[in-house]
This record gives structure tokens, C-alpha cells and sequence, in this order.
């Protein structure tokens, strides 16, 4: 190259030599900014008192950036950034849709009322042991891998927000909290383990790592490439992750260890991260491959959700039942992976949204009651429907809305999978669905009854924290519930748009390849 100095090189076949439209950087301010924050916080460690503030200032940029992004997307299409100015698949890509824009700001919003519960529930001891910048640092993680456009930096990603979310797990570092670490960091590891041997095969069969590019390839591969057993691994490493039958017993036993707006948190995203990965990967990267195995998803879905709902039913702590209530959840979400239609895609991504922000509010829910009662334990608890009727009626709302019952936001994403099942003559999984929804209701009555209804004793006013802070929260959660449930064409229509960019990736290949170059 020494004797070629001092000729011209074309490099436009390999790297963006235009200027970048500014609007495409929201592509990244979704990651960069809860960096960033986390960071600041990370100097400014020993002036603690300040970190709730700080942190919930990065919360609301990190809503705005998004919601920026989304109406970028719905406004203009799919936008791609690839690093170091690098054209794809050279470079490594960030790549917004429908569907990776939609889930970031929900993970945003539900992120930003966690923020403000935290005030409540976290004390000083928390803020000194990390809690703020590990919080962030998740966030970087969530929305880094709705984000994403490299498959290899989807593992990235998933590496970053598992290590922030081993540090929130063990905050506090007491007995029953490393025990449920422990599980939850061993059955991650593995399906982390599966997660890098199968993108490594993966570069080996196609070359490439850029989802788009593997995309528009997998259908041009020979018969005699592995596709299968690539779809088979990343199948079991996010149901894994997900926590699908027969490997969910992990959420249940760490879930209830941690602080209340840790595990409210860990409900709300981490799971719907594992689906994400599992629509992206199966739909867009796999379809024949996922055609093959549709059977096979769909009665772990029907076990994952019919499992979860008999583990709630059978629970007498509720921070316990509510871990198998998310378990619940993946299997309905499941079941539209499944039938792989536009209506069955488009109640999961529905169910998804709906999820996030349900399973948020259910677990501060159950955190407010455990702290009135002064006990985690139903046996323990009544009497707090006549103690705090507002609390009831919110707890109400919640227990419909997860158990899918009208007017609110859990009815549509599960008639949606009813009819997309019975649609291809899957009676036995639409059977499932409902009777989930059956063996839910009877749980969450259950709960109902005991604590609320019953008469019983209550903690002393004064010995507790005001409920304010908790209610705001609560009620910032379930509103979007009332509301989406009312109307959901909204969101069912971007959930259908998002459905559609997965079954037919034409225009995700054509963006981040928009005059067909590429390896």
C-alpha cells in the first residue's frame, strides 16, 4: 500500500462518505444516555444523596430520546446507524423498527416510574452499594438490545444488562438474596453459554454477524448448512432467558429476593427481552426453520402458561406467586411466536407492551401490601381493602387487566392469540390460553379475598413510609392499562406494523442495505 500513497482510493463501497442526517442519532441516544449517566454517578459516588435526582433526570431523556425515535420510525421507516462511519455489514449496526422502537420506550417509561418509586424504597445503604449506576447501566443493556442490528452485539447487550442486574440482585447482600442470585446467575450463564456457541456457528455458516445481511441469506443457503440446529440453539437459549417450560423455575426462587422495584424492574423487561430475541431471531433470521418447530413452541407455550398459573394458584407468598405469574405471561406471548401469523405476532408484541407495564405495577402493588400488612405472606394479610380502599381499587384493576378480563389492556393480545389459534385449527392451544386466563382469575381472587376482603389486622400507620409516592406510581402504570384497554387501536395497529416488518423484512433489509450492496 506504501507505493500506492499517492494515488486516490475509492472508499465509498466501504464507508458512509455523505453527511449523517442529524434525526438518525436517536438510533443511539437510547443507549448513550443511560451510559452517560451511569458514568457521571459513578463520579460522583460518594455524594449519594444526589443519585435518585441525577438518575431520574438521564430517566426522562432516556423517554423523550425514545419516543423521538419512535415517531422518527412511524414518520420515516427504519433508521440505521452503523459505527465508525462503516457501511454494513462491515461495521457494526444499530437498526430501529416498529417493533425494536416500541418495546425501547415502553422499557423507557416503565424504567422512569421505577426511578421515582425508588425514592421510597431505596435508603442510603442501596445508593452506596451501586444501585443507581447499575440501574442505568441495565437500561444501556434493554435498550441496546431492542436496538441492536449486529446479532453478536444482541450477546453484548444481554451480557451487560445480566451484569447490572446481578449487581441489583444481590443489593443488600443478605442470605435469601444470594441464594436466588445464585439461581438466577446459573441458568443465565448457560443460556448465555448457548447464546455465543451458537452465534459462532453462525459466523461460521454465513460470514456475517449484520441480521439483515444474515436475513436476506438464510434462504439462499445449501440444504446441507446447519440452519436447523442454529435455529434449535437460539430457540433454547432465550426460552432460557425468557423463562419457558421446562426452564422457568429460576424467575420464581430470585424474583421475590431482591428489593421491591428491583424484581418490579426484572418483571417488567428482562423477560420481554428474551421474547424479543426469540421474534427477531426465529420470524425475521429463521422463518422455515421456525415453521418446522412451530409445534414444538407451541406446547411450551401451553405448558409455560398453564404451569405458571397452577404455580401462582399454589403459592402462599405472593412475592413467590407473582413470579409465576410472569411465567404465565411468556407462555401466552409464546403462543403468538407459534402460529407465527400477522395476528398471532401481533398480539405478542401487544402482550409484550401490556406486560411490561402490568407486571411493573403488580410488584410495587404486591410491595405496598406486603408493607401494610407486615407480612409477604397471604395467610397473614386482611383487612386492607377497609384500611385503604384506593389501593384496592388499583389492586382491582390489575388483577383484571393480568388476568385478561375487560375493560382493560390484558383482554386484547389474548382474544387476538384465541382467534389467530383456532384460526389454523389450534383448539387446544386457544383452550390453554383461557384456561390460563381461569387459573389466574382464581389466583388473583384468591388474593383478593385473603388480603383484602377478609378482615385483619394492619401495620402501624406510623411506623410505615406514606403511601404517596406509591400511589403516583401505581396510578402513572395504570392509567396507560385503562387507557389501552379502552383503545387499543393504537397499539394494535403499531403492533401490526411491527408484526409485518418481521414476517416480510424487505424494508429492514433495504434500509440498512438500500442499494443492495453487502457482503
Amino acid at each position: 500500500m506504501a507505493g500506492m500513497a499517492g494515488k486516490a482510493v475509492d472508499i465509498s463501497g466501504a464507508m458512509v462518505t455523505g453527511p449523517v442526517d442529524p434525526a438518525d442519532w436517536l438510533v443511539i441516544a437510547p443507549v448513550v444516555i443511560p451510559v452517560v449517566f451511569g458514568a457521571l454517578l459513578l463520579m460522583f459516588r460518594k455524594e449519594t444523596r444526589e443519585h435518585a435526582a441525577v438518575a431520574i433526570i438521564g430517566l426522562l431523556l432516556l423517554v423523550a430520546a425514545d419516543a423521538a425515535l419512535l415517531a422518527h420510525v412511524l414518520a420515516r421507516g427504519h433508521v440505521v446507524m452503523t459505527m465508525g462511519r462503516w457501511l454494513p455489514p462491515f461495521g457494526i449496526s444499530f437498526t430501529a423498527d416498529a417493533l425494536g422502537a416500541t418495546l425501547a420506550l415502553t422499557a423507557g417509561v416503565v424504567a422512569l416510574v421505577a426511578g421515582f418509586y425508588s425514592i421510597r424504597d431505596i435508603g442510603n445503604t442501596g445508593r452506596r452499594y451501586g444501585f443507581y449506576p447499575f440501574f442505568l447501566l441495565m437500561m444501556a443493556g434493554v435498550s441496546g438490545s431492542f436496538l441492536t442490528g449486529d446479532i453478536f452485539n444482541l450477546y453484548v447487550w444481554f451480557e451487560v444488562l445480566l451484569i447490572s442486574s446481578f449487581g441489583l440482585l444481590i443489593l443488600g447482600s443478605e442470605h435469601e438474596q444470594i441464594d436466588g442470585a445464585t439461581k438466577y446467575a446459573f441458568l443465565n450463564l448457560v443460556a448465555t453459554t448457548l447464546f455465543l456457541i451458537a452465534t459462532g456457528y453462525l459466523y461460521g455458516i454465513f460470514g456475517t454477524l449484520n441480521m439483515a445481511d444474515i436475513a436476506r441469506k438464510a434462504s439462499a443457503v445449501g440444504p446441507t448448512a446447519p440452519i436447523m440446529t442454529l435455529a434449535m440453539l437460539y430457540f433454547f437459549a432465550f426460552a432460557m432467558k425468557a423463562a419457558a417450560f421446562p426452564v422457568n423455575f429460576w424467575l420464581p426462587a430470585s424474583y421475590h429476593t431482591p428489593r421491591v422495584v428491583v424484581s418490579a424492574l426484572f418483571a417488567g423487561l428482562l423477560t420481554k427481552v428474551g421474547i424479543y430475541a426469540l421474534l427477531r431471531t426465529q420470524v425475521m433470521l429463521f422463518p422455515a426453520q421456525r415453521d418446522i418447530i412451530a409445534e414444538l413452541i407451541a406446547w411450551v407455550a401451553a405448558a409455560t402458561m398453564i404451569l405458571g398459573a397452577l404455580g401462582a394458584l399454589a403459592q402462599s407468598d405472593i412475592r413467590r406467586m407473582m413470579g409465576f405469574i410472569v411465567v404465565s405471561g411468556i407462555g401466552v406471548m409464546l403462543a403468538g411466536l407459534a402460529l407465527a401469523s400477522q395476528l398471532g405476532l401481533s398480539a405478542t408484541i401487544f402482550y409484550a407492551v401490556h406486560s411490561m407495564l402490568v407486571m411493573t405495577a403488580l410488584y410495587i402493588l404486591a410491595g405496598l401490601m406486603s408493607e401494610r400488612a407486615g407480612s409477604h405472606v397471604l395467610h397473614d394479610m386482611g383487612g386492607l381493602y377497609r384500611a385503604y380502599p384506593f389501593m384496592t381499587a388499583i389492586a382491582l384493576v390489575l388483577f383484571l387487566a393480568v388476568a385478561g378480563l375487560p375493560p382493560f389492556s390484558g383482554l386484547w393480545p389474548k382474544v387476538f392469540v384465541v382467534k389467530a389459534a383456532l384460526d389454523v385449527g389450534a383448539w387446544w392451544l386457544a383452550f390453554s390460553v383461557l384456561l390460563s386466563g381461569i387459573l389466574t382469575t382464581i389466583a388473583l381472587a384468591r388474593v383478593f379475598a385473603l388480603a383484602f376482603w377478609r378482615d385483619g389486622a394492619t401495620a402501624a400507620v406510623e411506623d410505615l413510609k406514606p403511601l404517596r409516592l406509591g400511589y403516583v406510581v401505581l396510578v402513572a402504570l395504570v392509567v396507560p392499562v385503562v387507557w389501552i384497554g379502552v383503545d387499543p387501536e393504537p397499539l394494535l395497529s403499531l403492533s401490526g406494523k411491527a408484526a409485518a416488518d418481521l414476517l416480510d423484512p424487505a424494508r429492514y433489509i433495504g434500509a440498512v442495505f438500500p442499494e443492495g450492496g453487502g457482503s
